[in-house]
């Protein structure tokens, strides 16, 4: 009868168990990654946001002004707080705005994100080369 007890006790075995430590370990493998760029992603959508809030108020200025030179950024800083932005070649006719993410190392792929006066969109890091971060 204790025989019976021991046969109808159910669990599992430990065999079972790294079975499934092994699988969830695989799906972390290839998850956190895949999460990990789609967040500098969404960070990289911050830089754009404030370039072309920028970029508006630029044009904005040059409308009421007939020149470029001595326009002000909106915010030294991006609408998230991510990026730090700056003008850079303010003259009367053209500027050049820079996103450059703070710290550096949180996107070393698209450290600076830039937009001039014709809308030419360029990047600096391991992946500018590739266009793939605007």
């Amino acid at each position: 009868m204790i025989r019976n007890d021991l046969n109808k006790m159910k669990g599992f075995t430990l065999v079972e168990l790294m079975i499934v430590i092994a699988i969830i370990g695989i799906l972390a493998a290839v998850g956190y990654p895949a999460y990990t760029n789609a967040v500098k992603k969404g960070n990289r959508a911050d830089a754009i946001d404030g370039l072309l809030r920028q970029v508006g108020r630029m044009e904005e200025f040059y409308m009421s002004n007939d020149t470029y030179k001595d326009a002000t950024l909106v915010s030294a800083t991006s609408p998230e707080g991510m990026y730090t932005m700056s003008i850079s070649n303010d003259t009367a006719y053209a500027y050049k705005i820079t996103a450059t993410r703070t710290p550096a190392s949180a996107d070393p792929e698209c450290l600076t994100l830039s937009i001039d006066n014709l809308g030419q969109k360029t990047a600096t890091g391991s992946a500018s080369a590739s266009g793939s971060c605007w």
